[in-house]
């Protein structure tokens, strides 16, 4: 057996990786250098916006819709407080585009004080934002409204989501002064345009994906949109981002488009070339987290138009997709830009927009006949009116094949353990791979020995993988998570001077990449309420952690002061730490994590592509190994939970 193919499903002996450093490059790269007076400047006149936003706190808590709105402030604050203090100016201009936010931000400030948000009517290019869930960061999206658009107007309109490019530095305030310049690829007329921040450059992944949801959200709570007329649109990097949303979203969207990009990371990225380190298996597996080319079956069930330049390195992305769809049955629309590079040639364009919008005009339709839906993890659980709640294995490929007839809904299933409908009208029999169910108005169904039957209360109650709980690692944050630092006595040295440094390397990256302040409390100060709604992330080990030495003996995992063992391998707890997620025994609706941030660290940072989960659901770390740009240290042994949350046989 290939000793790789251990690593993946169960406990490893001492297989090495991390000893090969990639290059790097920092991204974003430092910015250009300010005087002290621009410097002095610029944080006297954020001081005077940061106290009106406190005192837009307390004279607001009367006037709840208006304190709402005060992201819509706040997001011109932290755009040039985090340009001055991370040193993210990148031109010249930009330190005059931070006094204009400035002054934007304190005039809006001054209008809430009064009690009043003429924004909130205005049309145009604008730009809001909203509160993140994940990290309680004030994050900015642009929005287009349409011209003819009212307050008082009660009409649906339709919602176009465009995802930018890779743009190393687009920082908060170069985004927000492109989007108030209002600049546009597609321009309906009667239609809001959100122009996705996506917290910078990582493709609308990870904590890039849910802030296309939450500023979506956003969006329908000021605007009336008619979620039935919604696009997924994007190019280059962007277009990466709508691969993947038209994949692994597929029923939310009318049409989808993805210019150039990427769809998948092995043959874009080149990973197997020969003067690489060649990825782990586990690695490969969780590629299946994000590479569209693995759903492709899913554009049966959404309109996918692809654009490409003839000329465009990037028309990669759509030859592999056409290849994956083809060997599904389907066929994806293409347009070509004749002789054109990497951009949008202008009568292809034309012909693109014309499509979208005739797709836009028809509607997607939300109880189709018949839906079709492939996924490896229940992180993708929901196609149109199913929804996949129990897999029987993980990263294997799931399949459910619906259809409704007109003297049955039929269904085909593959790795599916458990599935809901929501249909409008419940069918009158259900046939399930060939056998009919005893239906009696259920619309849950779940597979006990062998054979489908109506789900009983009691199903599913134990624990086990599901939607929001299916790991790897970096699941848990795409959910509100809080680091927690020890504050007690290590066990050992070695082991507690790794976790302070990769807490403070989790603490720097986060903003980084995600563009956000994670939140950090001490292990004395969490409450009951942080356990209720947050992924902990505890940081040392049961000596210096308290948290952890809580919940160790509910752990699969043994730790003593001179021994770590988990299932069946043991090492030293004087040099090796361990990584892991994990149910909180706390609190079964949320995960715990140890010593470990997202998994991707400096050495993806060359592409987009690059940015995967690194490691699986645990991991073993060497310690006498330092840390590289690809490894926490060196890796001896990792793999996954199966899907009742228990480590695998050896």
């Amino acid at each position: 057996m290939n000793p790789r193919c251990v690593l993946a499903f169960g406990l490893a002996p001492l297989l090495v990786f991390g000893q090969a450093t990639p290059t790097s490059k920092q991204a974003p790269p430092p910015g250009i250098r300010i005087s002290a007076a621009e410097s002095d400047e610029l944080n006297s006149r954020l001081e005077i916006l940061g106290r009106e936003i406190e005192t837009l706190r307390t004279t607001l808590k009367s006037h709840p819709d208006l304190l709402a709105l005060l992201p819509d402030v706040q997001v011109f604050h932290k755009a040039v407080r985090d340009a001055v203090a991370y040193n993210e100016f990148f031109k010249p201009s930009e330190i005059e585009l931070a006094r204009e936010q400035l002054t934007i931000g304190l005039q809006r400030a001054t209008e809430l004080r009064k009690l009043a948000s003429p924004w909130t009517a205005a049309r145009g290019s604008l730009v809001r934002a909203y509160r993140s869930r994940i990290d309680d960061s004030v994050q900015p999206y642009g929005l287009r409204v349409p011209e003819d658009w009212k307050p008082e107007d009660r009409q649906l309109r339709p919602l176009y989501l465009w995802f930018h490019g890779r743009n190393e530095t687009l920082s908060e305030v170069a985004f927000i002064a492109g989007q108030l310049k209002g600049r546009r690829e597609f321009a309906p007329t009667n239609a809001f345009e959100l122009h996705l921040y996506g917290r910078y450059c990582n493709a609308s992944k990870f904590a890039g994906e849910v802030d296309a949801f939450e500023a979506m959200a956003d969006v329908m709570r000021h605007y009336r949109i008619d979620t039935n007329r919604m696009a997924a649109l994007g190019f280059s990097m962007g277009g990466a981002s709508a691969w993947h949303m038209a994949a692994h979203h597929p029923g939310v969207w009318a049409v989808t488009s993805a210019g150039a990009g990427f769809a998948e990371t092995a043959i874009y990225a080149k990973v197997f070339d020969q003067k690489k380190e060649a990825p782990p298996l586990w690695e490969r597996t969780l590629w299946r987290l994000y590479d569209a080319t693995a759903c492709a079956a899913n554009l049966a069930n959404v309109p996918m138009i692809a654009y490409s330049g003839e000329i465009d390195p990037q028309k990669q992305s759509a030859d592999i997709m056409e290849k994956a769809m083809a060997e599904e049955g389907l066929k994806l629309e293409r347009l070509v830009g004749p002789n054109t590079a990497h951009k949008y040639e202008p009568e292809t364009k034309k012909e693109l927009s014309r499509r979208i919008d005739a797709a836009i005009a028809k509607g997607r339709d939300l109880f189709p006949r018949h839906v079709r839906f492939v996924t490896y993890t229940l992180r993708y659980n929901q196609m149109k009116w199913i929804t996949l709640d129990q897999l029987e294995k993980h990263w294997d490929r799931a399949e459910i094949d619906a259809e409704i007839g007109d003297d049955a809904l039929r269904v085909k299933t593959r790795n599916v353990t458990a599935f809901t409908i929501t249909l409008p009208e419940r069918p009158q029999s259900i046939i399930i791979d060939g056998e009919e169910i005893s239906q009696g108005g259920a619309t849950s169904f779940c597979k006990l020995d062998g054979k489908w039957q109506r789900r009983p209360a009691e199903f599913g109650t134990g624990l086990h993988k599901r939607h929001g709980l299916t790991g790897p690692i970096d699941d848990a944050f795409m959910d509100a998570f809080i680091f927690v630092r020890p504050t007690g006595k290590v066990w050992n040295e070695r082991v507690g001077a790794w976790a302070g440094s990769e807490l403070e390397r989790a603490i720097v990256e986060w903003r980084r990449v995600f563009r956000g302040d994670a939140r950090v409390k001490n292990d004395t100060e969490i409450t009951a309420e942080d356990i209720a709604r947050n992924n902990l992330v505890l940081w040392g080990d049961p000596g210096s952690n308290r948290l952890l030495a809580k919940i160790l003996p509910n752990l699969p995992l043994e730790w003593t002061q001179n021994e770590l063992m988990l299932g069946a391998q043991s090492v030293s707890a004087s040099d090796h730490a361990p990584v892991l997620i994990f149910p909180n025994p706390l609190n079964r609706e949320r995960y715990v994590v140890i010593n470990s941030g997202f998994t991707f660290r400096q050495g993806s940072t060359t592409s987009n592509s690059l940015q995967t989960p690194k490691l699986p659901d645990w991991a073993i770390v060497d310690l006498r190994t330092p840390p590289s740009l690809k490894w926490p240290g060196r890796i001896v042994s990792a793999g996954f939970f199966d899907d009742q949350w228990k480590l695998p046989p050896r």
